[in-house]
């Protein structure tokens, strides 16, 4: 029997998102979240990015469970990717949480559920893990933090949070649950460490209403607001200075339809008969009656939002008397497409508002430096790891808690793969575990392999150059003239490259004899070449698909 526990991070420190944390005691593991990345400009026909869970495939250790802390895209968002290839266990969550993951096994076909838990309801034992979910306050309803009873010693799993003394649903952080956990010992605590260099405690969620209503009332066209569609806090606040000023609501995107049904199924979102409408009722309603929430506030390519801005939305056509609201911070690589979107806006002469010329219309969902170092205090454990955040918002927190009087050697900087040793007595670095990054392709929903990437790079740099050759197969000669077929290149360069390949090929293969039995060293050779003899001629390396006909 083993006396010590590890947490091994495949995704979330280091990084802000693909959360997904391992706690590993004896043969058991545990884990805490199952999130997605968001991809950036350089990642070439790619949305999504997974966390790497080779080490889970090839482990022979059992996985007993998992847990998730909110129903936030990089903690879920991977589920429908992820659980299918690993073996079947429970997966728990809150109310609202549940409902958002099992939303999207469903679209994928999974017959895998998530199992809802309730606020103060008995511990779950998963294998020799004891589970007890606490509640606290996020930019979502139903974020919990996770405290982890272990036979070595007990862990707090902080995951994305805020102090919210007045959230606009009036459920608080549960205080008293979190002292209660900490005097039973708490050997490590893992904590979102986003907001460590912001100084000061994270304003409250409540402050927003009045900027709100008041822009919404000094609006002559349509109110267009645009979050993220699991921000339920943000849209109920809207929605009430729509009832005020007597606005009807309509949700436009996919995802925000979903999310707001799921919401008023389960109570947390309220609309009067009447006042939400449907998309193709718009058109019988004036502008100054409208307030629409609108997906795509990351300034996504195919969004709503953008289809609207863009004039190729069938319902919904902007106007300059319109004002349209990012209540939303970038997440980091989408700032170029979102500065894009706002440009497109401007440029309409619409009234568009943002984080960077008004900070009226959001709050950031993470703890401020003072209400970590308030968590700190309140868990009191004997060693901390900053998770959920760059490797810059992890030295703030370290020296936070130097601040609160940690030593360096009870604070752990790691990296994704790296291992936490923890004992009864310290914890130490364990194994490094390597990982690969992991892409989904954003029309097909495929994991697309590192190569790929590489090559849609290279395309969009320098082109593509398509050679088509026939080759007699009794004696290895070229039949007729190459095709060559050129993309990305101007016409004279396409010209020129035209002409000099089919010289040096027909050169090269004129100098084999004989029946072709090797057609794979037939077709290197020929890319080979064309690829010397187009940066001879161009100095440009487009990619190069030889194509190779057997006649």
């Amino acid at each position: 029997m083993n006396n010590h526990v590890s947490f091994i991070p495949l995704g979330g420190v280091g990084d802000v998102t693909k959360n997904m944390y391992l706690y590993e005691y004896n043969d058991q593991i545990l884990i805490v979240d199952c999130g997605l990345g968001f991809a950036d400009e350089t990642m070439l026909g790619v949305d999504l990015l997974l966390p790497d869970i080779s080490y889970l495939l090839k482990t022979k250790k059992r996985i007993v469970g998992m847990v998730l802390t909110h129903g936030h895209e990089d903690h879920i968002g991977a589920l429908p990717f992820i659980l299918p290839s690993l073996p079947s266990f429970p997966v728990y969550a809150t109310a609202l949480t549940a409902a958002f993951a099992n939303e999207k096994l469903i679209d994928f076909g999974e017959r895998q559920r998530v199992k809802t838990v309730k606020f103060g309801e008995e511990d779950i034992r998963l294998g020799d893990f004891i589970i007890s979910f606490i509640r606290v306050t996020h930019s979502i309803p139903d974020t919990a933090h996770i405290f982890i009873k272990t036979p070595v010693g007990n862990f707090y799993h902080a995951s994305d949070f805020k102090f919210d003394l007045t959230p606009f649903d009036g459920n608080k952080t549960d205080f008293a649950k979190i002292s209660e956990v900490s005097k039973q010992g708490v050997m490590c605590l893992m904590s979102d460490c986003l907001g460590a260099e912001r100084e000061g405690h994270t304003p409250s969620e409540r402050i927003l209403s009045e900027n709100i209503e008041q822009e919404i009332r000094g609006c002559r066209g349509k109110f267009i607001l645009t979050t993220y569609s699991s921000n339920i806090s943000r849209l109920n606040q809207a929605i009430v200075a729509a009832r005020k000023l007597d606005r009807k609501v309509c949700f436009v995107g996919r995802s925000l339809i979903k999310a707001s049904k799921i919401a008023q199924k389960l109570g947390y979102m309220t609309l009067e008969k009447g006042m939400e409408i449907k998309l193709e009722d718009i058109k019988n309603c004036n502008d100054h009656e409208l307030l629409l929430f609108v997906a795509g506030s990351q300034g996504q390519e195919n969004s709503a939002l953008s289809r609207v801005v863009n004039g190729e939305h069938r319902e919904v056509k902007i106007s300059p008397n319109d004002v349209i609201v990012f209540s939303s911070d970038p997440i980091p690589g989408n700032e170029v497409s979102i500065n894009s979107l706002i440009d497109s806006i401007s440029k309409k002469g619409i009234k568009v508002i943002y984080s960077k010329n008004n900070d009226d219309f959001h709050v950031s969902g993470h703890a401020s430096a003072e209400d970590l170092m308030l968590m700190i205090t309140l868990a009191n454990p004997r060693n901390i790891l900053p998770i959920g955040g760059t490797f810059r918002h992890m030295a703030a927190y370290k020296d936070l808690a130097e601040r609160l009087g940690f030593e360096k050697n009870q604070i752990f900087l790691i990296e994704d793969g790296q291992e936490v040793v923890f004992s009864k007595d310290k914890g130490f670095l364990g194994k490094k575990i390597e990982l690969g990054s992991v892409y989904v392709d954003e029309i097909s929903e495929e994991v697309v392999e590192h190569f790929v990437i590489r090559d849609r790079q290279k395309i969009s740099k320098d082109g593509v150059v398509i050679v088509m050759v026939e080759v007699d197969t009794q004696n290895g000669q070229i039949v007729g003239a190459p095709n060559i077929i050129a993309r990305g290149l101007s016409h004279k360069d396409s010209v020129i490259i035209s002409k000099k390949l089919k010289k040096e090929l027909t050169s090269i293969l004129a100098l084999r004899r004989g029946r072709v039995t090797d057609w794979v060293y037939i077709r290197k050779r020929i890319g080979e070449t064309s690829e010397l003899s187009i940066f001879r001629a161009l100095h440009r390396r487009p990619l190069v698909l030889p194509v190779v006909i057997e006649v």
